[in-house]
């Protein structure tokens, strides 16, 4: 028996352009990815939808990050899970903004819907925790690149909007629809080994909405495949460059009606 997802803005028929982390290249968010002031740039956009990750702290608390590792855009060389929220409130990403917690997203921006990625194991039932606490199921949108992770949420979660599994993703690269998820999250290209296959097509976007299912394609960072993805019927887009996405479907007519 199939899952019945909470009403929600993302199963409508609305095109959905999303901000990858707030749009990691909006040259005002250069360095400061996955945080409020990221966030903060891409609703002063008009964006009203929002991709973000979610890692644990060593005290169980979520915070907003992408990285395994938190070198790379902080001074701490080390995981989420090693430090308490806070001394992971400490690090400054891009040496000025505070790593968030998911709570305080949802607070800051009550009518934002999240895309939420769950980055490791012990981030899924606190999420799960945190959906409750804001009563945020018809404004999230839950994908993991851990099939495990998604299946978890959907045990404690069933009624919110999922994205495809790795593994349906797979399959889907074979022509076959197989998840129990609303949605399908996925790259312009699956790569596997040596297994390389054109993900999105005219074919393959006309099985996933035979199934009643959605598409939306990440990262998109160039306005000619923007528009070809659109005239294909995709009915989302992912991307680091939130002023160009919006430039695209404002000359397509299809800004003005969010």
């Amino acid at each position: 028996m199939g899952r019945m997802a909470a009403r929600s803005e993302y199963l409508s028929p609305r095109f959905i352009p999303l901000a990858h982390r707030g749009g990691s290249f909006l040259p005002a968010n250069l360095g400061i990815e996955n945080t409020l002031r990221a966030f903060e740039n891409a609703v002063a956009l008009g964006y009203d939808y929002l991709e973000t990750d979610v890692h644990v702290t060593r005290d169980g608390h979520l915070i907003a990050f992408h990285d395994e590792n938190l070198a790379r855009v902080t001074d701490f060389d080390g995981t989420p899970s090693e430090l308490l929220l806070e001394e992971a409130k400490e690090l400054l990403v891009g040496e000025r903004e505070e790593i968030p917690t998911l709570d305080e997203l949802l607070e800051r921006f009550p009518e934002v819907k999240f895309n939420i990625d769950i980055k490791t194991p012990g981030a899924t039932e606190p999420l799960s925790a945190t959906i409750d606490r804001h009563g945020a199921q018809h404004r999230v949108l839950v994908g993991s690149f851990s099939s495990a992770r998604i299946h978890h949420f959907r045990k404690l979660q069933p009624t919110v909007p999922t994205a495809a599994s790795p593994k349906a993703v797979m399959m889907l690269a074979a022509g076959l629809i197989t998840t129990q998820g609303d949605v399908y999250q996925v790259p312009l290209r699956y790569e596997s080994g040596l297994v390389k296959v054109d993900l999105v097509t005219p074919r393959t976007i006309e099985l996933v909405h035979r199934a009643r299912k959605k598409i939306h394609v990440w990262t998109v960072d160039d306005d000619s495949t923007m528009h070809r993805l659109i005239d294909w019927g995709v009915d989302g887009i992912i991307t680091d460059r939130p002023e160009l996405l919006k430039a695209v479907l404002r000359m397509r007519g299809m800004w003005s009606t969010r």
